[in-house]
């Protein structure tokens, strides 16, 4: 059981508890729950190990309220952070996110200087952002995950409408993560055919849509939560690519340094991944119009982080 990676899990709310189980699932990681409310990482860890002897795994999952057990980590998933709630305003959100993933990515680093990131707190853009300012650590190992997810939606309805496996649809969404993301239909295939080909503007336009709102449909329907299957399933997607050295192109949120004519901003783009982290923005042809839509949504994203700065200053 020695020499397997450690994976810390940071958050044990419904997409942390839900991430660290998936993990455990892969049995190829030793995984840490972190969270700060006494008992809840600890009862998790110990309810995700006790179905360890029925699913065939023997992950050992350690369950804390500190940082210690993090130390040598090689990769951590961030979802701690409060969801926003009913006439809070996206400063407020903004705010006590940056502190905790601030607070978070000082505690992670501190102990294990090699360890890559991938945030899943919100607004994701802009805590990716944060994390960058505050870890030092190059471009490549702070990555978050926001068009696998989107793209997964996007997946997911087309494989409704046409009837087919979802695993027969490459879909590619970029840009923030929230209303202004550029989903790509040019470059969303069936079995290689361009998705099109095989539905009308129209249905393929609701899709899009319907994509944009994803998230927000699911906490119409929850009432008291977001989505956490979806999300958990992205972010081991990712560490999986990671961790298996695969150099899959999946889109992350990844500082752009004149990629697709982007500077200096974190903002939805195709990147490799592999052992290196985010390995090489890959950049598509877009049209102008596809172009356009995500030099708008990076600059929605670039306002949102002069605010994190002006809030952290």
């Amino acid at each position: 059981m020695m020499g397997r990676p450690k994976i810390t899990v940071v958050g044990a709310g419904n997409v942390g508890g839900t991430t660290a189980q998936r993990l455990a699932e892969k049995d190829a990681y030793d995984v840490v729950l972190v969270d700060i409310v006494d008992g809840v990482p600890q009862g998790k860890a110990l309810d995700i190990s006790q179905a360890g002897p029925v699913c065939g795994y023997s992950s050992r999952v350690i369950g804390t309220n500190g940082y210690a057990d993090t130390a040598g980590s090689s990769i951590a998933v961030i979802t701690s952070g409060i969801p926003r709630k009913p006439g809070m305003s996206r400063d407020e959100l903004l705010a006590t996110n940056a502190k905790i993933v601030k607070s978070v990515v000082s505690e992670l680093v501190s102990r294990s200087p090699g360890i890559m990131l991938i945030l899943v707190t919100n607004p994701l853009d802009a805590m990716v952002h944060v994390a960058r300012r505050v870890s030092g650590l190059p471009k490549s190992k702070i990555i978050g995950m926001a068009g696998v997810l989107d793209s997964a939606r996007m997946r997911t309805f087309i494989a409704g409408e046409l009837n087919v496996p979802g695993s027969d649809v490459q879909a590619m969404v970029l840009g923030g993560h929230g209303d202004t993301m550029v989903p790509l239909p040019r470059y969303t295939t069936v079995k290689g055919k361009p998705v099109s080909e095989l539905m009308s503007k129209e249905r393929l336009d609701a899709i899009v849509k319907r994509t944009q709102d994803g998230g927000a449909e699911i906490v119409g329907l929850l009432k008291t939560g977001s989505a956490f299957y979806a999300p958990s399933a992205s972010a081991v997607d990712m560490v999986e690519a990671i961790h298996r050295d695969q150099k899959r192109v999946l889109p992350c949120a990844v500082l752009c340094e004149g990629e697709y004519g982007l500077k200096d901003v974190v903002v939805g783009v195709p990147v490799k991944l592999g052992r290196g982290g985010a390995e090489q923005v890959v950049e598509y042809e877009l049209t102008a119009d596809e172009r356009a839509a995500l030099h708008k949504s990076a600059e929605a994203v670039r306002e949102l982080c002069a605010t994190v700065d002006r809030l952290m200053a």
